[in-house]
């Protein structure tokens, strides 16, 4: 069974930064397109970084600039390096595919950014 399981989500000052790591008990991010989602209170989830198999890499516009996905193919890690945080970051953070697979969505890691 896969298990997506995110980590590195904490309480951080507007211009800080955070690392964001998710691990995958199977194979999944080794073979798919993999992405970071965030959900922000009150709002739906949204895809704010993808990385195909080959390494390339698309961002919404928001974080470009200040995000960093990357992955290993064969520790099947995807991190997401966040620089230069703003409140409207918070949010819980998820990886899945792109496009995502409903059963592969874990718990998330949260994020708050105060200003």
């Amino acid at each position: 069974q896969v298990q997506l399981v995110e980590s590195g989500g904490g309480l951080v000052q507007a211009g800080g930064s955070l690392r964001l790591s998710c691990v995958d008990s199977g194979t999944i991010i080794s073979i798919k397109n993999m992405g970071w989602y965030r959900q922000a209170p009150g709002k739906q989830r949204e895809l704010v970084a993808a990385i195909t198999r080959g390494g390339i890499t698309n961002y919404v516009d928001s974080v470009k600039g200040r995000f960093t996905i990357s992955r290993d193919n064969v520790k099947n890690t995807v991190d997401l390096q966040m620089n230069s945080l703003k409140p409207e970051d918070t949010g819980v953070y998820y990886c899945n595919a792109v496009p995502d697979i409903a059963r592969y969505w874990g718990q998330g890691t949260q994020v708050t950014v105060s200003s």
